[in-house]
């Protein structure tokens, strides 16, 4: 999306690890001077404990929309409500084009190759899967990426099942079909194996609707 002459982008960029970054305020001046009129609503679809999911969706007055997810807990952010708003409406504005070259969200380790445009097959791929975390662990031992998942995960697993349109019934059956046991018995690899799948599920809901 090209800027509008009052304002460039380019001015305002930080950098966070070592690539251009546009915070999500300045995305906000841009939309702003572009399309003074666009809609911003945003709502918090779930707030349990100390962890929150957002949904923002921003819509431009030539009918475009985007929506976008952000969740976050308080063992990262103590201020940890209004920066998964700010993470959800960071990512709807990337989805209409503002900042989307210096926003990270997309890419989901694509750079390395990985891409995630399609659900994957989490039985399938569970082996490779072990392997390439094995790899990506480093340092750390190996026996940590079986460990059971954390709270926050278990809480967003089931935050986006809801979201996705699947009740506790439904996301206890995925969960016994896919691995086998139940979601409080998930370790922190196939947790994150899950979310994958399920955010691909409610993105393609959305599309469709």
């Amino acid at each position: 999306m090209a800027a509008a002459p009052g304002f460039e982008p380019g001015r305002f960029l930080t950098k966070v690890g070592g690539a251009d970054y546009l915070e999500v305020k300045w995305r906000l001046v841009w939309l702003r001077d572009t399309y003074p009129d666009a809609a911003i609503e945003t709502e918090l679809v779930r707030h349990e404990g100390a962890f929150a999911v957002f949904k923002a969706t921003v819509r431009i007055p030539n009918g475009g929309s985007a929506t976008g997810w952000g969740s976050e807990g308080a063992d990262d952010f103590r201020d940890y409500i209004e920066k998964a708003e700010t993470k959800a409406l960071g990512r709807a504005l990337a989805a209409l084009g503002f900042g989307t070259q210096f926003c990270p969200d997309f890419d989901f380790g694509a750079a390395a190759g990985k891409v995630v445009d399609s659900p994957i097959d989490i039985v399938a791929t569970r082996a490779s899967r072990a392997s390439s975390a094995s790899r990506e662990a480093g340092d750390r031992p190996v026996a940590q990426l079986n460990q059971p998942a954390t709270e926050r995960q278990i809480r967003y697993v089931q935050a986006i099942a809801h979201e996705a349109g699947m009740d506790d019934e439904g996301l206890k059956s995925e969960v016994r079909r896919l691995f086998g046991g139940a979601v409080e018995e998930l370790n922190r690899r196939d947790a994150s194996a899950l979310i994958e799948r399920l955010q691909s599920r409610r993105q393609g809901q959305e599309l469709a609707s």
